[in-house]
């Protein structure tokens, strides 16, 4: 007899976050199936947590009321102690980006949405931290890197593709961006990328994340 499949694993399709997605691109060997094995268990339990979600607030909000940065300034005094060493380490470079929009007064926020890629076998939610929107005309959807080390070329390619490849979904005619918290720097599309190459990639990359989601649960 067939052994019966348990209610749980019949309902967790392959599935991840943006960033999620990104990380696991960037690992090699056995290390990309440990890492899916870990979304997946994570899935299951229904588990997360954002640390970085009072920074974002206080990143919103100095762009919205233009306030120069007052507002990530005192971020670190409002989070728990346990988070205080992660909020110093990374509010510097989140008012070094401020600073880097120009006059507060030509920028604001826009409305952003999440978007659900299908890659190949796989579903992606692709996320943007936020929008802007620039007295010129120009337009941006923004997702922010906190990790302790730089996004490799490997995620920032597939970051800033995903989004662009559902950008009429996520802010119309909006340019994605990808930012480095901690060191303030800004990552845009590389002109000479070629889209055909990397979603071939992705896709490739997605088919072997839904063979060992699949493994894993075994």
């Amino acid at each position: 007899m067939t052994a019966p499949v348990s209610p749980l694993e019949a309902v967790i399709p392959p599935y991840a976050t943006m960033l999620g997605f990104t990380r696991y691109v960037t690992r090699t060997g056995p290390a990309k199936a440990t890492f899916v094995g870990g979304l997946r268990r994570a899935r299951e339990r229904r588990s997360g947590f954002n640390p970085h979600s009072q920074l974002v607030k206080a990143l919103k909000a100095d762009i919205a009321f233009r306030t120069g940065g007052s507002y990530l300034d005192g971020v670190v005094d409002l989070v728990k102690d346990r988070w205080k060493p992660l909020y110093e380490s990374v509010s510097a470079g989140a008012k070094a980006y401020l600073l880097s929009l120009g006059d507060p007064a030509q920028v604001g926020l826009a409305q952003t949405r999440d978007a659900l890629a299908s890659i190949g076998p796989l579903a992606v939610k692709v996320n943007p931290h936020f929008g802007l929107r620039y007295d010129d005309g120009r337009r941006e959807a923004v997702r922010l890197h906190f990790d302790e080390a730089p996004p490799t070329p490997e995620a920032v390619t597939a970051t800033l593709h995903l989004m662009a490849r559902h950008m009429d979904q996520i802010l119309p005619n909006a340019e994605p961006v990808l930012v480095d918290v901690r060191r303030g720097a800004t990552h845009r599309i590389n002109p000479a990328a070629k889209p055909g190459d990397i979603e071939s990639w992705l896709t490739g990359e997605a088919a072997a994340f839904t063979a060992m989601w699949s493994t894993t649960a075994a």
